[in-house]
């Protein structure tokens, strides 16, 4: 038992690197299996690297418990097997450290978009750097000064600060989790946050208590290997936790197999439950289309609308008139329903304002600085100044050419046989029960039936 303890191959030591193995593959298909299963895209930003980040993190904290704790026999006769390199660096700033700062990264995001109404002032990959600067220069300072012994072990005086270290970053997610409690969120953000923040403390309790006895134990044999199994199997526990925990993605969350939602949603408003987002009725009724008409106006009405969008996706201009189209959700949400208007404002922003969106308008600079730097997420004339340059772009390339294409002959036609249909629904008095239209025009950005070509329009002219 002496051999086993010091040198390490105890059968409790290979159950503990089974286990630590085990919960990082069910780690790596929680990320995985979304994308896979769910077919969710690939997303840009803090909302994909975060959870990448993540399991680098914890792959780095498994690994390095196993090499720094004497899992393993092996003699330490190269710089990759020194104990700084491992027990300092790789469990410190590159496992635990970054593990936590993930998550007070993501907690950080909450509470500047949901309290303080505004987005985050330091973008993730500038935050998550400093907020790791304490572990490093906490690294450095125990590279330097070298109180670790052939065990990896430092002596009692360094506890109470690797300790404090430890806690200092547990405080600060709690104290984010505190300040935004009083949120209603629409997506579990909060309920999830804090179920992780409960087990992940009850992990860290005992993770700690193990690191202690295996600290200053050194010389009981039994303690050792008993410590060095529960410091792994709750560090395993830890990594998995953490990372159901929710990355605050609403339609679905890329780190997670539960669905938020007895349903799936296409759009942002439908997961928000804006009223009639998606629907087209068919026994709705088609008004009469005039060219003359401003095209504000006309774009008011969802059937001409979602022709008007076909027509300008054929043209590979279609960005505008999204946007347009999820304005007009957005101005539906009650401008005292402050967090709705919020999911909504924000999912608006990451699709089409940010630069390098996947749906990125043209709209000038300074307009764009204006939503970017917002004082107040929720507030009504938000996207005003955007909707009206982009509505002066839309006037000028595509509304011509609109009515001469089929999209409109098509559109017409389709309105002239609802309009017959109402008629005979009144003659005989049937009784249509709602349901979704046969019109190929989807609420879904990224799904519409090209019904023929047209002009190589492009509304991406230079900003105004």
């Amino acid at each position: 038992m002496a051999s086993c303890a010091v040198e390490g191959g105890c059968p409790t030591d290979y159950i503990a690197i089974s286990v630590a193995t085990l919960f990082f593959i069910l780690l790596l298909s929680r990320f995985i299996l979304p994308f896979i299963v769910h077919k969710v895209p690939h997303t840009k930003g803090s909302g994909f690297w975060i959870p990448v980040i993540h399991i680098f993190a914890s792959f780095n904290l498994l690994l390095s418990l196993v090499m720094s704790v004497n899992f393993l026999k092996f003699k330490r006769r190269h710089w990759w097997q020194s104990c700084y390199m491992w027990a300092a660096w790789v469990e410190g700033p590159l496992g635990f450290g970054l593990l936590l700062s993930c998550r007070i990264a993501q907690a950080f995001q909450l509470y500047y978009i949901f309290v303080r109404r505004r987005l985050p002032p330091i973008r993730s990959y500038i935050f998550l750097p400093l907020i790791l600067l304490p572990w490093i220069a906490g690294a450095a300072f125990i590279h330097m000064k070298k109180p670790l012994n052939h065990r990896c072990h430092t002596g009692a005086p360094w506890i109470i600060p690797i300790v404090c270290l430890h806690a200092l970053y547990v405080a600060i997610l709690v104290g984010f989790l505190g300040a935004i409690r009083h949120i209603e969120f629409r997506f579990d953000e909060l309920k999830d946050l804090l179920r992780g923040i409960v087990v992940s403390a009850s992990s860290i309790g005992v993770w700690v208590f193990a690191y202690i006895l295996n600290e200053i134990h050194d010389e009981i044999s039994w303690l050792q290997v008993v410590s060095r199994f529960l410091l792994l199997v709750t560090a395993s526990v830890l990594v998995l936790v953490f990372f159901s925990i929710s990355s605050s993605e609403p339609l679905l969350s890329q780190i997670s197999l539960k669905k938020r939602e007895p349903k799936e949603f296409e759009t942002m408003g439908q997961a928000l439950g804006i009223p009639d987002s998606g629907l087209l009725l068919q026994r709705e009724p088609t008004p009469v289309i005039d060219p003359n008409e401003p095209l504000d106006k006309l774009l008011l009405d969802k059937r001409f609308r979602q022709s008007f969008m076909a027509f300008a996706d054929s043209c590979l201009a279609g960005e505008s008139v999204h946007f347009y189209d999820e304005v007009h959700e957005h101005e539906k949400i009650p401008v005292d329903d402050h967090v709705r208007r919020i999911y909504m404002a924000r999912h608006i922003i990451e699709k089409y304002i940010v630069a390098g969106a996947s749906m990125e308008v043209n709209i000038s600079h300074r307009t764009r600085q204006e939503i970017l730097t917002t004082p107040d997420l929720a507030h009504p004339d938000l996207f005003n100044n955007a909707i009206n340059e982009l509505m002066q772009l839309l006037k000028m390339n595509l509304a011509k050419d609109y009515w001469s294409s089929m999209f409109f002959i098509k559109f017409r036609e389709e309105a002239s046989t609802r309009s017959t249909s109402h008629d005979l629904e009144h003659m005989t008095g049937w009784n249509f029960s709602p349901r979704l239209s046969s019109v190929h025009c989807f609420d879904d950005p990224f799904h519409h039936e090209q019904f023929s070509k047209c002009s190589s329009h492009n509304s991406h002219d230079p900003d105004p």
